[in-house]
């Protein structure tokens, strides 16, 4: 029923991922963006609301409200009142106004390295202190180091910001895990923001939301969503922070206030549409991304320095390079037609890139024999 073989010859439209090595043979698959046509109902619901021809202001609907609460029930087995709901125009915007309400400024904001790099940023930009705990590869897995994490929770720590699927490791993290950390920001009064951006990609395993686990947890969670990594519409900007508590949720409504946009009207369109009638795409996708991830796997274990995790989750692999002795990974790859992200923008050492293998197969099978001739070659 669906097509995700198909390669749509991106080099004419000018966007980020393909704009970047315009005019040069180099594969992208860097940034997190599929190379997938949008599902069919997300576009009609799109060509109907352009074609009533007059746009207007819009706020959430009655309609969109009733279909994201449904949906996240039906998906994560979480029953949320929809006064939690606060809109945003995307869950990087959600998360810089979530370390705004951390304490004061020069207070800690602690996450898990590697990351996704807006995370990096997010707490200097409200003029509070990032603080990181380097996440371990434990036999063909990344986890959590308890010691630590609780060496690097001090006094000034005020919030955990959680990526959850993760980006790039790609762990769906355990409901252990996340009690393990629930019972840690207790302890020390911490507000947990959570990035649940890819908690429809979920290939392994089930997504819990870390506020899913009990009242107390969802009192001190600040939890971020969004279709658009799952339906691949991250640009047309809507998104939703779910806040239980009403003394936090206007804590950050105060924040937002005369700063943050509304999300876009198309993209709220389109928000509808995804969690409405996205599901039977959303299955077809997932079971595409497991084969792209199993060649992903099989592929780089047989390439002599290279090493990588099966992810749980999106459609990205975290690969270790630095047995082959490719301390400027990304840079080497590139050179030989593989545009790969540079692990060390996520706060990794020197030898990780980042491989998005969200892309019709003859892509990723062209990109995955380059990059083994060119270790081959070296």
């Amino acid at each position: 029923m669906f097509d995700f073989d198909t390669v749509i010859d991106r080099r004419a439209i000018p966007d980020e991922k393909w704009a970047r090595y315009a005019g040069r043979d180099i594969l992208p698959m860097w940034v997190a963006d599929m190379d997938f046509a949008t599902a069919q109902p997300i576009l009609d619901a799109l060509h109907a609301r352009i074609d009533q021809k007059v746009f207007g202001y819009a706020g959430p609907w009655q309609s969109l409200i009733d279909t994201v609460v449904q949906s996240i029930e039906r998906d994560h087995d979480w029953r949320i009142d929809p006064d939690w709901l606060v809109w945003l125009p995307g869950v990087v915007t959600g998360f810089n106004v979530a370390c705004a309400i951390a304490g004061e400024p020069g207070d800690g904001v602690l996450t898990a390295t590697p990351v996704y790099p807006p995370f990096l940023h997010a707490p200097a930009n409200t003029g509070r202190t990032l603080q990181t705990v380097a996440l371990v590869e434990d036999e063909n897995h990344w986890a959590w180091d308890w010691d630590a994490v609780d060496a690097a929770i001090d006094a000034r720590t005020r919030m955990l910001l959680l990526c959850n699927p993760h980006n790039p490791v790609g762990r769906v993290f355990t409901r252990d895990e996340l009690t393990a950390l629930a019972e840690r920001a207790e302890q020390h009064d911490l507000i947990i923001c959570s990035d649940d951006i890819h908690c429809g990609l979920v290939l392994d395993g089930t997504h819990t939301p870390i506020a899913a686990l009990n009242e107390s947890i969802a009192r001190r969670s600040i939890t971020l969503m969004a279709p658009s990594k799952t339906w691949n519409i991250a640009p047309l900007y809507a998104g939703f922070a779910i806040i239980p508590d009403a003394t936090l949720r206007k804590r950050y409504q105060r924040a937002m206030h005369g700063l943050i946009p509304y999300p876009n009207v198309l993209g709220l369109v389109a928000t509808e549409a995804a969690y409405r009638d996205g599901a039977p795409w959303r299955r077809a996708l997932i079971d595409y991304l497991r084969g792209n991830r199993e060649r992903v796997v099989d592929t780089i274990a047989a390439i002599p320095g290279l090493r990588t995790t099966r992810p749980e989750a999106t459609y990205l692999a975290w690969i270790d390079c630095r047995d082959a002795g490719l301390t400027d990974s990304a840079a080497f790859f590139e050179e030989h037609g593989v545009g790969l992200s540079d692990g060390r923008h996520f706060g990794a050492p020197p030898g990780f890139v980042r491989l998005n293998f969200g892309c019709p197969r003859e892509t990723l099978d062209e990109g995955l024999r380059r990059m083994a001739a060119a270790v081959a070659a070296c």
